[in-house]
């Protein structure tokens, strides 16, 4: 019998675009947040892009502290959430078990959720780690479950 996991009709498949596409959304936000927090602190990183200053007198900054922070973020973001969604791809073809699979996509998303107001708040450590942690083990955990049932 031949089973389809691409298709909408797979709930473990119709799970994960959901929580790959709002863990991407996410991190898209997160680059529109780094360019509303350049436009606010008038914290432009090239030269060209002083005209959209709203002081002339605005300089090429690479190191405004709220502009840095967001930045940050997003950069973890995309160290994170790249990995889960090509890891997430193979282990759906696995074949895992619907509600195991549900929980490992539910926890990224709630831990970069939670990484992210961690790190725009800013709250102390380690909450942040943590967060991130969760979310790295979780994707670590699914690769482990794909080189399992892989191997020859």
């Amino acid at each position: 019998m031949s089973i389809l996991y691409y298709t909408l009709n797979n709930v473990v498949f119709t799970n994960f675009a959901l929580y790959s596409t709002a863990s991407i959304a996410k991190m898209m936000c997160m680059g529109a947040f780094t360019l509303t927090k350049r436009f606010s602190q008038d914290a432009f990183a090239n030269p060209e892009d002083l005209t959209l200053a709203r002081h002339h007198s605005s300089v090429v900054t690479t190191n405004d502290p709220d502009v840095e922070r967001v930045r940050r973020n997003h950069l973890n973001d995309i160290e994170n959430i790249v990995p889960f969604v090509l890891i997430g791809f193979f282990y759906v073809a696995t074949n895992p078990n619907r509600d195991i699979a549900y929980w490992h996509f539910r926890i990224f998303f709630i831990s970069r959720l939670i990484h992210t107001v961690c790190y725009q708040m800013p709250l102390p450590q380690p909450g942040r780690f943590l967060a991130c942690a969760v979310g790295y083990l979780t994707t670590l955990s699914m690769a482990l479950q794909v080189l399992f049932s892989t191997r020859p």
